[in-house]
């Protein structure tokens, strides 16, 4: 827990540093089942093309992406428009 709790602290660490995000939730899992996920991020961003700029963005790639790459065994997605 203690793990996913630190890599909850640096994806909330893009507040204020990735200038696309309109929204940014982010939740530890605390039930365990063998469905779940141990974290959970969520971010809002205006549409494809800041999504193309959240993706190449130097905070999210040079911190919170290479950090999440270095402690996590898989990652699924799912970009989507509301």
């Amino acid at each position: 827990r203690d793990d996913a709790e630190k890599a909850a602290s640096v994806l909330l660490s893009m507040k204020g540093q990735v200038p696309f995000l309109r929204g940014l939730e982010v939740g530890v899992d605390f039930l365990g089942s063998p469905r779940s996920c141990d974290v959970i991020l969520s971010v809002l961003l205006d549409d494809e093309q800041a999504l193309a700029d959240y993706q190449s963005d130097p905070y999210h790639c040079g911190t919170v992406k290479k950090y999440m790459h270095e402690v996590t065994i898989s990652s699924v997605s799912a970009d989507y428009i509301v």
